[in-house]
């Protein structure tokens, strides 16, 4: 039998009355429950938004962008994008070139939005956008002298542009063009293919149009914006990211897709640790608790500490007593509180018990259950009642037998 494990049970669950001690010791279990469950539950539901946004927005960015660090167009150089395709895990390398146009229509509607000009075979291989085509076909080839132009769901309700709708484009270099050389804007027709359907994230609409009818409308020639990439796997693009700069150089610029929408994503986890932070307090205010339920057990128990000590038990013995019990606290609060949290988390993930406004892009709270935070919970937890338990295990283990037997 422990002797250290049995004397701190004895001493913190005494069957004999109901007292203040216990009533704070209750206190304080059912707060580091509490508080270990709210935690699991909520880290889970960040972790679930999280990978919802991750989602939508890898259906317009790549895992891995090549740009000129000076944000200029780039040549297209055969030997470094070969380089670049050799990398094990570089699944497809396409290029792309981005701007801004004004998309109009023959009823004199028109709007500014980004045309992105695509291989589609190689775009295709990229995402999932020719799976979100709603209406018509992913189709950006030039069918009887018309080049193909696919919109976004939402330009094609503003402004009712079918399949088979005729569109012009106007570049904001073809416009510059125009005012310096004073003659009349060049502007490119284009057909309508078909009507794509995203959940949108970001603001702004994209236009998908072909990268030779991109480089005419930008008048690029065999120039680019730069390369999308996909990856064998998207969690590791940090890693790849860091080998193909190192390949590349300083005149390239890599980004990966945190780093293309860095801002949302440091949003999102600043809101979930500053809510780590936050909960905590809960279980650091049962961690109050346990210091003052603790330090009257060491006042109420004194001669007992005393006979203890006259019986050659040990101050370190002593001090594992109290420690035990701030021990038994945290794993019969993190027990319980980490069970009652993984079974709310899973049950909202089976049967979305808690639903959203019809009007989000998701039907109700997400959940992603991470081990790596259910670990950080439980770690701070127990040392937060491990170092409770440090002030009265010094208080009791400073007790003097005679002292202590003389004074009852």
């Amino acid at each position: 039998m422990n002797v250290v494990r049995y004397i701190a049970s004895r001493y913190l669950f005494s069957r004999k009355h109901v007292s203040l001690i216990s009533i704070l010791t209750g206190i304080s279990i059912a707060g580091i429950t509490i508080g270990t469950a709210l935690l699991i539950v909520i880290l889970s539901v960040f972790n679930g938004f999280f990978e919802v946004i991750h989602g939508f927005l890898l259906s317009f960015d790549p895992d891995i962008r090549i740009e000129m660090a000076d944000g200029n167009a780039m040549a297209y150089d055969a030997a470094v994008m070969d380089s670049v395709r050799t990398h094990p895990d570089v699944l497809e390398l396409t290029p792309y070139i981005e701007g801004k146009v004004m998309l109009a229509f023959r009823d004199g509607k028109n709007e500014v939005v980004t045309a992105r000009g695509v291989e589609p075979g190689g775009y295709i291989r990229l995402n999932e956008l020719e799976n979100s085509v709603r209406r018509g076909v992913f189709d950006l080839s030039v069918q009887q002298g018309r080049p193909g132009v696919v919109l976004s769901e939402s330009l094609s309700n503003r402004y009712g542009a079918d399949p088979g709708t005729e569109a012009a484009l106007l570049s904001t270099i073809g416009m510059r063009r125009a005012l310096t050389q004073f003659s009349a804007p060049r502007s490119s027709r284009f057909e309508v293919r078909g009507i794509y359907t995203i959940q949108q994230i970001l603001e702004g609409d994209v236009i998908y149009i072909g990268i030779s009818a991109a480089q005419r409308l930008f008048n690029m020639r065999n120039e680019v914006t730069g390369y999308d990439l996909k990856l064998v796997n998207t969690d590791k693009a940090a890693s790849v990211k860091e080998d193909l700069q190192g390949i590349l150089g300083s005149e390239f610029s890599v980004s990966s897709w945190y780093d293309l929408q860095r801002p949302l994503y440091d949003v999102m986890a600043f809101e979930k640790w500053g809510s780590y932070i936050i909960l905590m307090l809960i279980i650091f205010v049962a961690a109050l608790n346990i210091v003052g339920s603790l330090t009257m057990i060491v006042l109420q128990k004194r001669k007992d500490i005393g006979i203890l000590r006259s019986m050659g038990m040990t101050q370190a013995n002593i001090k594992k007593v109290f420690r035990m019990q701030g021990v038994l606290i945290g794993v019969i609060g993190c027990g319980i509180g980490g069970l009652l949290g993984l079974g709310l988390a899973l049950a909202q993930q089976e049967f979305e018990l808690v639903q959203l406004s019809s009007a989000f892009i998701i039907s109700a709270y997400p959940i992603s259950i991470n081990p790596w935070d259910i670990v950080l919970v439980m770690g701070t937890t127990m040392f937060l009642c491990l170092a409770a338990s440090w002030y009265p295990s010094l208080r009791a283990a400073a007790v003097e037998p005679a002292d202590a037997v003389r004074n009852e």
